[in-house]
């Protein structure tokens, strides 16, 4: 009995031997870190993303950019780069990942790249209307990769810690139950007891179908010197807008980081510094208040300008408080799993053409038609994708990565139930699979539960992911 269990641990901890990048043991060398940021600004004329019609970049408001992390605990490096895009393709990642390997030697294993979800940035994925210029996305492989492999070139003797604060203001569940009895015509042909921004007077509307993450999660991470080297910060807000028509911007992502280099005067500084917003799980969370009870400010960039001053001011208050350790081990796991796809079947595909042929065109107008384009293109998906879950430890702190547009009750839950806390999520993160709901939310439909491009896989899909990212954080503890 005791050798059948020996035997079965063995095969056990074999069986994460390729999922681990390395051991808890403690570091041998010092700790060290650096930062750097690439520009990704796509070029004028190219295509913006975000919205059910394509749009053509006119003007820039602000540059794009890749921020990049990488730490060294002197037996592991982690990489991290957050882009300001509203998602990006796994296989443009992929490449950037074997680029920066190539020149860092760290483990693709232990990239993390994400996407911020602005939804004025260049298209780096097809989503609605959009489509990607090949140009842009192989412009964006290698600046990518260029973050993170300046980041490596910068690294210094360094320390780091990490604290949280709170910030309820700036978030609200977008997502509304109606009234008993009331439904809405989805434009796929079903009924939905949900509504996505359901209006602030609209009387059929009852409550919010779901809560909110008020967290603001920070890892700060300075010199010996105390000089500020980087910031990673989380939130779970979908993302704000109110941009010029045609223009580039970074949204409040960007507004955040430039804001945070001026409170902490790193702007002159000898060692490179790079504030990073990550989006946490905001799947079916944004900045509007449809309750009435407080109202976004009018005009471009205004309502970003507040969310970004509002955060910073919350994430300055907590790296007062935070304390510093060089002595910090790191760690990843990854795994790539299986999910099943909802394809559309014959009856739905014969609907979709004959919206499609009846429309105008060759520019979908209305929400029916450009659901009936995304049921066309579905039609040739596989009926399984793959995707990369992966977790990360940075001594007793956690973070995970799901590469979709993640629900908040997603994120709460792993939070709850996650064998090392405190922890965090970034969502898209390593790819881009549409929205991830709950199956409760599936049932209750909505704009997110929509199939297309943007949401495509099956119901059961969340519990599957949250299963294997558990999963990954006990292989860490």
């Amino acid at each position: 009995m005791k050798n059948t269990l020996r035997l079965s641990l063995l095969l056990f901890l074999s069986s994460w031997t390729s999922l681990i990048a390395q051991s808890e043991n403690p570091p041998d060398g010092e700790f060290r870190a650096g930062a750097a940021m690439s520009v990704i600004t796509p070029p004028i004329g190219t295509s913006i993303n975000g919205n059910f019609r394509d749009g053509t970049v006119r003007n820039i408001h602000d540059e794009t950019h890749a921020r990049a992390l990488v730490l060294d605990d002197g037996q592991t490096k982690l990489g991290f780069v957050v882009s300001d895009l509203c998602m990006i393709y796994r296989e443009t990642l992929d490449k950037a990942k074997q680029r920066a390997h190539k020149f860092t030697g760290i483990p693709t294993m232990n990239m993390l790249m994400s996407a911020t979800h602005t939804h004025s940035g260049g298209t780096a994925c097809s989503v609605f209307q959009s489509d990607p210029d090949p140009a842009y996305l192989a412009f964006l492989e290698e600046r990518i990769a260029d973050a993170l492999i300046r980041a490596y070139e910068n690294r210094v003797p360094a320390k780091i810690g990490w604290g949280f604060g709170e910030e309820a203001s700036q978030v609200h569940n977008r997502r509304w139950k109606l009234k008993p009895g009331i439904t809405v015509k989805n434009p796929l042909g079903g009924e939905d007891v949900v509504r996505m921004n359901p209006g602030v007077n609209n009387p059929d509307k009852t409550v919010p179908a779901g809560p909110i993450d008020p967290e603001v999660p920070v890892v700060s991470v300075v010199a010996q010197s105390g000089e500020p080297i980087a910031l990673l910060a989380n939130y779970s807000l979908h993302y704000v807008g109110g941009t010029g028509p045609g223009e580039i911007s970074a949204d409040y992502y960007g507004v955040f980081n430039r804001r945070m280099k001026e409170l902490l005067q790193a702007e002159n500084q000898q060692t490179p510094f790079v504030s990073i917003m990550t989006n946490g799980t905001s799947g079916d969370i944004n900045n509007i208040d449809f309750s009435g009870k407080t109202k976004a400010a009018k005009g471009q960039y205004v309502q970003m300008n507040y969310v970004a001053n509002v955060l910073a001011a919350e994430v300055y208050k907590v790296l007062q408080n935070i304390e510093y350790r060089d002595d910090v081990a790191l760690a990843s796991a990854q795994k790539e799993i299986s999910v099943g796809v909802r394809l559309p079947d014959q009856s739905e595909v014969e609907r979709a053409e004959k919206i499609v042929a009846a429309a105008e065109g060759p520019i979908m107008k209305t929400s029916e038609e450009v659901y009936a384009r995304e049921t066309l293109k579905m039609k040739d998906y596989p009926e399984k994708v793959d995707m990369i879950l992966q977790t990360f430890r940075i001594g007793d702190l956690a973070i995970a990565a799901i590469p979709c547009e993640v629900f908040v009750e997603i994120g709460l839950d792993l939070k709850e139930n996650s064998p090392i806390k405190p922890m965090f999520t970034i969502e898209l993160a390593n790819g881009y699979y549409g929205y991830l709901p709950t199956p409760q939310h599936h049932e209750w439909g909505g704009y997110e539960t929509w199939r297309a491009r943007s949401s495509f896989l099956e119901v059961n899909a969340s519990e599957k992911i949250t299963a294997t990212v558990l999963e990954l954080m006990n292989a860490l503890k």
